[in-house]
């Protein structure tokens, strides 16, 4: 048993967690096609939800004075809000060690219950998986929004587990910073050579694009409820990863957050 806690509390090697790091930019575009196939609302991209949100205040301001709270701007809030509550679960790992297995393994499989937690809603709900256009959203029912929930919570776990790691994946969520960085890169065309900083922020990406085509694949095959199911078995798989990353190596511990390569 001291041998298993001893494992546990080790630090992981960021720089040597690719598979489940990559995995997680996987997930962010399985997960974020099944929300937005369905309401055109994003559960990761919340610059999106925040927007609209911003739109739907300045509607108080528009000559019409129109004081209706859209379907749509529900949605968005639920998702902003639940991102923010599953970001601050994400801070107990702080009180573990962020960077250590015993957390990467346990907010993984938060994440996968969270997941579960969707697909579950999502099949109650009994509502359709994909909206045909905007003005004719899939997700209408309270029951949904419980999805929506889940969905937004576990991503937003997902992006400050990332983020503490503090590797090339970032949040391993919003790629936006990411195309920058790897538009920026000093050694972006240094191609006879690996380059650790730029190949995985491309990793990155393509596995994102891949998780995303993925994922809508097996909606149009399986409806929501199932793709939400395969995707926490995914996270589960997920988690059993973590108990393969190497340890770190380090002189001495670090605050969360910093790494002695940054």
């Amino acid at each position: 048993m001291s041998t298993l806690k001893q494992v546990l509390m080790q630090e992981v090697d960021g720089s040597r967690a690719s598979a489940p790091l990559t995995a997680y930019c996987f997930m962010t575009g399985y997960i974020d096609v099944v929300c937005f196939s369905a309401i055109f609302v994003w559960c990761a991209f919340q610059t999106g939800n925040s927007v609209q949100l911003a739109l739907a205040l300045a509607r108080l301001f528009n000559g019409s004075r129109d004081y209706s709270f859209q379907l749509v701007d529900g949605q968005s809030l639920c998702s902003v809000l639940s991102f923010i509550c599953g970001a601050f679960i994400g801070r107990l790992g702080d009180k573990i060690g962020c960077k250590t297995r015993l957390w990467m393994i346990l907010g993984t499989f938060i994440q996968t219950l969270f997941t579960m937690a969707a697909a579950i809603a999502i099949w109650k709900s009994g509502q359709r998986s994909v909206s045909d256009s905007r003005d004719d959203p899939a997700w209408t029912n309270a029951v949904s929004f419980v999805c929506i929930g889940f969905m937004s919570a576990s991503m937003g776990l997902q992006g400050i587990m990332g983020k503490r790691l503090n590797t090339q994946f970032t949040t391993t969520v919003v790629l936006t910073t990411t195309w920058c960085e790897l538009i920026t890169e000093p050694q972006l065309f240094h191609f006879r050579r690996l380059v650790m900083s730029r190949d995985h922020k491309v990793m990155a990406i393509v596995f994102l694009f891949i998780g995303a085509f993925t994922g809508r694949a097996i909606l149009n095959k399986f409806g929501s409820a199932g793709t939400l199911g395969v995707g926490a078995g995914i996270r589960f798989l997920i988690t059993l990863l973590w108990f393969f990353v190497p340890e770190k190596k380090a002189a001495k511990n670090l605050p969360c957050g910093v790494d002695l390569c940054s």
